[in-house]
């Protein structure tokens, strides 16, 4: 779907690179390059030049060239060859030479130097990153990534509206699961159900989705524990099979985490459910504009240390959302920052036992003036 152009979110990062001196943004993580120009590659081979006045320029690879009319905020589209019968360097090394060929007029010029993470193109098995050269080609370039984050913390009204379509998306998926889970399953095919819902039913959404893709890791029972994949254990009858879940609709994203249990919920579950259920409803009382980042986190870790659970999670427990899963800003008992109205926050407190088993819960939720909005309409009270 053809999105009209985000005046409110482009004149913002104009208005950050005034206060920066910055005469010109040079981008290539995929999700820059889709914030500023709407358009979402295929394989990261994509750069784009923001300046702070005039049009920008998009670089993508001629086989896009009917996305980029579609999609693209900009009529400035330079194509590069995926393929150069006499230039065996790969396609990012001619994205270079067109990047600095359309940032040359610009003197102050911002890069993305401390990228930590960026989200996926459209084709996401084999990574496009960035290498020495790219940030050797603009001498002089100051680091732009700060402002970025800046500018992408604080949703427009369109940027609220693609994240609610990746959000129906990811509730329709989950009842669609909670209807076909059986115990015994593998932990594998329980993901494939919902990832083949997301693919399959995402992609057309309401007619106003042209590409969702999901990203998912399940864990049953005994399997839940963080930072592991999806397996063959079998989902479990009486335990929860947890669904720690992303959807990507057209470059904007969701982050869940849903539980489905197939039988009567087992009585340490259902002990350890009340007491997330309860830290959760104190995270979002303080999610209001103006309340501190730091004091979120504190809250929801001191929380969970009162329940039983000292020292968890090993996760974070609040992040930003929108064109990345995962972006600024997080809350940490260590940092700073306040909650802004406009934001979208995923907030996930989880708590794990040693040897396997445990629960997290997590939503979306938009800041508004009257406090927190849950994107999802999938209940975290799955019981």
């Amino acid at each position: 779907m053809s999105w009209p152009r985000d005046d409110a979110k482009l004149e913002r990062v104009r208005a950050l690179m005034a206060e920066k001196d910055l005469d010109a943004l040079v981008v290539r993580a995929p999700d820059n390059v889709l914030y500023l120009t709407n358009f979402w590659g295929m394989k990261g081979y994509e750069a784009a030049i923001f300046p702070r006045e005039g049009e920008p320029a998009l670089i993508t690879i001629e086989a896009s060239a009917d996305d980029a009319a579609e999609n693209a905020w900009t009529r400035d589209v330079t194509f590069i060859e995926g393929y150069d019968p006499a230039d065996a360097r790969p396609p990012i090394a001619r994205t270079l030479a067109a990047a600095q060929s359309a940032a040359k007029g610009y003197e102050h010029v911002g890069l993305e130097l401390s990228l930590g993470t960026q989200a996926s193109d459209r084709m996401v098995g084999e990574p496009t990153t960035f290498t020495k050269a790219w940030f050797d080609a603009f001498a002089g370039a100051v680091d732009a990534a700060p402002l970025l984050a800046h500018a992408r913390a604080v949703k427009t009204e369109q940027e609220i509206e693609r994240m609610r379509l990746a959000n129906e998306i990811a509730a329709a998926a989950m009842e669609h699961v909670a209807a076909e889970l059986r115990p015994g399953m593998k932990e594998s095919q329980a993901a494939a159900l919902w990832l083949g819902f997301v693919h399959g039913e995402g992609t057309g959404w309401k007619g106003k989705v042209e590409l969702a893709l999901g990203f998912s890791l399940v864990w049953s029972g005994p399997g839940i524990r963080t930072f592991t994949a999806t397996g063959h254990r079998p989902v479990q009858n009486h335990e929860p099979t947890l669904f720690e879940i992303w959807v990507c609709a057209d470059g904007y994203w969701c982050d869940h985490t849903k539980n489905v249990c197939p039988g009567k919920l087992d009585a340490r579950y259902d002990e350890l459910l009340e007491s997330l259920l309860g830290v959760y409803g104190q995270a979002l009382e303080h999610c209001r504009p103006g309340a501190g980042l730091a004091e979120l986190d504190l809250l929801i870790r001191e929380g969970l240390a009162a329940a039983g659970y000292p020292g968890q999670p090993s996760h974070p427990v609040a992040h930003g959302v929108g064109a990345r899963a995962h972006e600024p800003p997080y809350a940490h008992q260590a940092g700073g920052g306040v909650i802004a109205e406009g934001m979208v926050l995923a907030i996930e407190p989880g708590a794990y036992w040693d040897g396997g088993g445990g629960l997290r819960i997590e939503d979306n939720f938009l800041i508004t003036a009257d406090g927190p909005e849950k994107l999802s309409t999938y209940p975290d009270d799955f019981r």
